[in-house]
């Protein structure tokens, strides 16, 4: 694969990543009706629930920006494994989070060479 067919594939699925991300943190920020029946039966109050979407928000737009994209990548990581275990906890799929876990990975193994390299290589030159 050219590198540029490298790099318009990381930029496609970063910027999927970017509409999903927006969509949830939209939902949270407007207190989306659907949003906060899901958020109530986790035991989450509205507010709680609106920082949760600023949270996810900054995480987003350090994800974007080239310059941080590693350490929102790294934020994001974290927001859905908190969404994995509050699912886990209350018995609901976690398919989704899970899937969009390995996406996010996957975007961020073609994005960041030396990410990748550090993750994939098991040579140490240490």
């Amino acid at each position: 694969m050219s590198q540029k067919t490298i790099r318009i594939t990381g930029w496609v699925l970063t910027i999927i990543l970017g509409l999903l991300f927006t969509m949830s943190a939209f939902m949270k920020l407007t207190q989306n009706e659907t949003a906060l029946a899901q958020a109530s039966s986790f035991g989450i109050d509205a507010t709680t629930y609106q920082f949760i979407g600023l949270i996810e928000i900054i995480s987003l737009i350090l994800f974007l920006i080239p310059r941080t994209a590693v350490l929102g990548t790294l934020l994001l990581v974290a927001y859905l494994g908190g969404a994995i275990v509050t699912h886990l906890q209350h018995q609901e799929s976690i398919a989704m989070a899970v899937i969009i876990q390995i996406v996010l990975w996957i975007t961020a193994a073609i994005r960041f060479p030396e990410l990748r390299h550090r993750l994939l290589t098991t040579k140490n030159k240490y």
